[in-house]
């Protein structure tokens, strides 16, 4: 699936300039309903290219703002994960291997942690090396597994098929907010960029979250 969402993004240049064209022949002809048709479409997409990392071909920070600071649409009420991810020590990459090398993993890496995601979830490039990942629906449990799923796949990816010796591993920290008591959605994120240092501090390539029984930072390591 995102294989196929890339190769569309990748056409929709293409895609635009073909339903603008489409657009202005049955604009001569008079047709302007099929006119109008094409024009939505050229305008959808060109609006879809606004919103992706041009780097990763995940969704970009303008989307990510967007969901959250515009309007509180969970309704009806349902939980949310949010988990801020960083790739690990990752200027190391850059200094040994170069920077299109380290351009190549951080496209590898959205790639990985854009699979297994909820329905309605998605991955954004937050900037540089962090990721955020958005998981609506599920509780805190589910949340945890897919996060900690993100980080086993980075963790054992082949990278040294890119580079001999490349190893690259993530960090993340999820906060969750339960149907019953949601939290503003950038409140969460705060929450995560908080664990995120808990979770680098604890030794990296590690999830961090809070239990709510327990209230106690758990980490999850390979």
């Amino acid at each position: 699936m995102v294989a196929e969402d890339e190769g569309a993004l990748r056409r929709s240049p293409d895609l635009l300039h073909l339903h603008e064209a489409v657009a202005t022949l049955f604009a001569t002809q008079g047709d302007w309903r099929r006119a109008y048709q094409h024009l939505r479409s050229a305008l959808d997409i060109a609006r879809d290219g606004s919103l992706r990392d041009a780097l990763t071909s995940s969704y970009n920070r303008r989307y990510l703002d967007e969901r959250l600071y515009g309007p509180f649409d969970r309704q009806p009420a349902r939980p949310l994960g949010i988990a801020l991810v960083d790739l690990d020590r990752f200027k190391r990459v850059n200094d040994t291997y170069g920077h299109l090398v380290g351009d190549r993993v951080l496209r590898r890496v959205a790639d990985l942690l854009q699979e297994e995601l909820p329905p309605g979830g998605f991955c954004a490039r937050y900037g540089g090396e962090e990721f955020v990942l958005w998981l609506p629906g599920v509780d805190a449990r589910h949340a945890v597994r897919i996060v900690d799923a993100a980080r086993l796949r980075v963790a054992r990816h082949p990278w040294s098929e890119l580079q001999p010796g490349l190893r690259v591993t993530i960090s993340a920290g999820l906060a969750h907010e339960g149907a019953d008591a949601p939290a503003p959605p950038e409140r969460q994120l705060r929450s995560a960029d908080r664990l995120l240092y808990a979770a680098k501090r604890a030794g990296r390539n590690k999830v961090a979250y809070h239990d709510a029984q327990s209230t106690q930072l758990i980490t999850h390591s390979e």
